[in-house]
């Protein structure tokens, strides 16, 4: 057997392993679609902080009218849900592009080990909520979230976990300056989101 065809099975044999171990069909579309709903999203809440204070940012003026956060945690929760049914959609159509089955073992841990951290990280807001800790809800987000991505970066493209780790650098940052959360939200979860996913289409999905 030739070299050139030794290293041909070499990497037909790389490649199946790589599918049996790995779902990967996600499509960067859907990276790009989650970040304009974010940035929509951001614009939307923009108008809803703006039309009672002068800033983008978050300050304690706001605990005299905690609706603004209700409002702000409606839209996130709307984004999420989007996200979530966009991302399915196109990554279904995606393996089904490929001719793979997109419901197997490895979407099924694909699914477990990103649901994990997305759960805690829900409760935690939703702790958070209930005791008017408003500041930390952005960075919870965002540090969970990425936390997610890392998790889930085992069982798709590796890519995937360098997007986690910026999106739990920016977490920190939330923390550490509150009120540029919602800023900072939007730079995660918006414009990562894009880059990441018209990324990840030219990579993988052409």
């Amino acid at each position: 057997m030739e070299e050139k065809d030794i290293h041909s099975e070499l990497a037909s044999i790389r490649s199946l392993m790589e599918r049996s171990s790995r779902f990967l069909s996600l499509s960067g579309l859907s990276g790009v679609m989650a970040g304009i709903y974010a940035l929509i999203g951001a614009f939307i809440g923009y108008g809803i902080v703006k039309e009672k204070y002068t800033s983008l940012t978050i300050s304690d003026s706001y605990l005299d009218n905690p609706l603004i956060y209700h409002q702000l945690l409606l839209i996130a929760g709307i984004i999420l849900l989007l996200s979530i049914l966009t991302c399915l959609i196109l990554s279904i159509r995606e393996a089904k592009k490929k001719g793979e089955n997109y419901w197997n073992p490895v979407s099924k841990r694909l699914i477990i080990s990103t649901a994990i951290p997305l759960f805690t990280g829900g409760l935690l807001i939703i702790i958070l909520f209930l005791k008017a800790e408003y500041s930390l809800i952005a960075s919870a987000c965002l540090i969970f979230y990425g936390l997610s991505l890392i998790s889930a970066s085992q069982y798709t493209f590796s890519d995937v976990k360098w997007l986690g780790f910026c999106q739990i650098t920016l977490g920190l940052l939330a923390a550490l300056s509150p009120e540029s959360g919602l800023i900072l939200w939007a730079f995660g979860f918006g414009v990562l989101h894009i880059i990441y996913g018209t990324v990840m289409h030219f990579k993988y999905n052409r």
